[in-house]
C-alpha cells in the first residue's frame, strides 16, 4: 500500500466534533496545532530549533513531505522515467516512501519537479547544516551543501568543480598528512598532487608555510588548481595554519579548499576557519556528518 498518514486540518477537527466530545477533540486539535507550529517555525527561521523535536513530530513531518512527492499522490500511476517506484513495501516504509532522490539533470542541488517534498527536505537539510556550522564557530560561512558521499569522494567532487573553473590548472598543492583518502581524492580527479613535507617544531609537525609559497611561485598560480589544507590531523601532525594559507591564496589568486573532516567538533578549529574565511580565501571546506554528528548520509 502507498497510504501516507494525512494531516488533520481544522475543518476535519470540526467534523470530528460530531462524533466525539468536542472538548476532547479540541485537546487533540491543540496538540496537533503545536506540532504544526514547529514546522512553521522551521520553515520560517531555517535554523536548528532550540529544543529537539520528539520523534512523533519528526515522523509527521517526514510523512507530510513524502505526500508531496508525485509517487505518493492519491490514485497516481506514474509512467515516466523518474516515478519513485519501489517494489518492496519494506524498503518503502524504511525510507518513509521518499524514493525520488534529489537533484536533476546532473545538478544535485536542483529542485526535482516531481518531488516537491524531497526537494524541500534537501533545502532544509542544507540550511540546517549551515546553521550548525555557523553556531559552532564559523558564522562567516556563506553556503552549505550536504552530499550523500564519503569525505574523500566529496573532496574529489570539489576538485572537479574547481577544474571546470580553472581547466588549465592541474596541480594541487598539499601539505602532507598520512591519510590515503586525501591523496586518492586528488588522483581520482585526474590531478597531480604536489606533496609538501611539514617541519618539526618542538614535538609536533607543523605547516611549512614557506614551502607552500615557494610551490606557488615555482609552479605558477595559473597551473595550480588549489591549495588543499587540512585541519583534523593525527598527532604528532598539527592542524595546518589555515589563516596564513588563506591569506597566501588570496594574494596569489589561487583557490583554497580545506579538509575539515573531523573539525566541526573542535571550536578552536572552527574559529580558525572562520578567520581564514573572513581575512583570506577559502573556496570550500569539507566535513563529515558521520564523524561530527554521528549521522551518516
Amino acid at each position: 500500500s502507498r497510504r501516507i498518514p494525512r494531516r488533520m486540518d481544522e475543518s476535519n477537527f470540526r467534523l470530528a466534533e460530531a462524533l466525539v466530545n468536542p472538548q476532547y477533540i479540541r485537546q487533540g486539535s491543540q496538540s496537533r496545532r503545536t506540532r504544526s507550529n514547529l514546522v512553521k517555525s522551521l520553515l520560517a527561521q531555517r535554523r536548528l530549533p532550540d529544543h529537539g523535536w520528539d520523534e512523533t513530530s519528526i515522523e509527521l513531518l517526514l510523512h507530510e513531505l513524502a505526500s508531496m512527492d508525485s509517487n505518493n499522490f492519491v490514485a497516481n500511476a506514474g509512467v515516466g522515467e523518474r516515478e519513485g517506484r519501489v517494489i518492496c513495501p519494506l524498503v518503502a516504509r524504511r525510507h518513509y516512501r521518499l524514493s525520488h532522490g534529489i537533484g536533476r539533470s546532473g545538478d544535485i542541488a536542483e529542485v526535482q519537479p516531481k518531488a516537491a517534498g524531497s526537494s524541500l527536505m534537501l533545502k532544509l537539510t542544507n540550511t540546517l547544516a549551515l546553521d550548525a556550522l555557523r553556531r559552532v564557530g564559523a558564522p562567516a560561512l556563506g553556503h552549505a551543501l550536504v552530499l550523500p558521499l564519503a569525505t574523500g569522494m566529496s573532496v574529489t567532487l570539489t576538485l572537479l568543480a574547481l577544474r571546470k573553473l580553472r581547466p588549465g590548472a592541474t596541480h594541487v598543492v598539499w601539505p602532507r598528512i598520512d591519510q590515503k583518502a586525501c591523496f586518492k581524492a586528488v588522483l581520482a580527479a585526474g590531478l597531480q598532487p604536489v606533496v609538501l613535507e611539514g617541519k618539526l617544531v618542538g614535538d609536533q609537525i607543523e605547516t611549512d608555510v614557506d614551502a607552500v609559497q615557494a610551490a606557488l611561485v615555482r609552479l605558477g598560480a595559473e597551473s595550480v588548481l588549489c591549495v588543499m589544507s587540512t585541519t583534523s590531523c593525527f598527532a604528532p601532525r598539527a592542524p595546518d595554519q589555515v589563516l596564513l594559507i588563506a591569506r597566501m591564496c588570496a594574494s596569489s589568486q589561487v583557490p583554497h579548499i580545506v579538509n575539515n573532516a573531523y573539525g566541526v567538533q573542535c571550536r578552536s578549529l572552527m574559529k580558525a576557519l572562520n578567520a581564514a574565511i573572513a581575512h583570506g580565501r577559502v573556496d570550500a571546506m569539507i566535513q563529515s556528518t558521520d564523524k561530527n554528528f554521528l549521522v551518516p548520509v
